[in-house]
């Protein structure tokens, strides 16, 4: 007597949490102009939205801080300096973009407005009187970020993975900036 192979089950097992594929398929067919967000998004989006369009402005701010530091950095260290004001400039910048795209993904739209980018901005625009100034205004401004990236990342729990990697992303980013001023100003010599 000759074994058959057992009969494979066509029944899905459910998964708790887990959406069947029927209705995955058919809840991405709904609302399909709203792009990446979908019917599984918890997070308040217009408060999200907002919480990016802050850290934009923050970000633009920081920005211009930093070039008119690199551009206006005097003295023995100058050189050195104006190499991470250059640097953090930059990377501020890429940071801007990284916000300004997820707003867009989210639906929303990046404010640029120059007339409403300090106002809105959690960082101030500091020009700083000699280089050492210069270095500690731009400590003082990673410290605001620091506290604001981890601030929204909290709000936003995991409501919405993706801008919470990105503020992750981010503050990483922002600590180190925050570490390398720190660095300058405690081996600092002169004024």
């Amino acid at each position: 007597m000759s074994k058959q192979p057992a009969a494979k089950s066509t029944k899905t097992t459910q998964l708790a949490g887990i959406t069947d594929r029927k209705t995955l398929r058919a809840n991405a067919r709904k609302s399909i102009e709203d792009g990446a967000v979908t019917p599984t998004y918890s997070a308040n989006r217009p408060a999200v939205i907002k919480l990016l369009n802050d850290a934009l402005a923050t970000e633009w701010v920081c920005v211009l801080r930093y070039y008119r530091h690199y551009y206006m950095a005097k003295g023995m260290l100058a050189d050195s300096v104006k190499a991470e004001f250059l640097e953090h400039a930059q990377q501020e910048q890429a940071h801007a973009g990284m916000l300004a795209e997820r707003i867009v993904q989210l639906g929303g739209e990046p404010d640029l407005n120059p007339d409403t980018l300090t106002a809105r901005a959690r960082a101030e625009y500091k020009e700083g009187g000699n280089l050492r100034d210069m270095v500690r205004e731009n400590l003082v401004a990673e410290r605001i970020a620091i506290d604001s990236y981890r601030e929204m990342i909290n709000f936003i729990g995991d409501k919405d993975t993706t801008t919470k990697r990105i503020l992750e992303h981010i503050l990483a980013q922002e600590e180190d900036h925050a570490d390398d001023f720190a660095d300058m100003l405690e081996g600092w010599i002169g004024e």
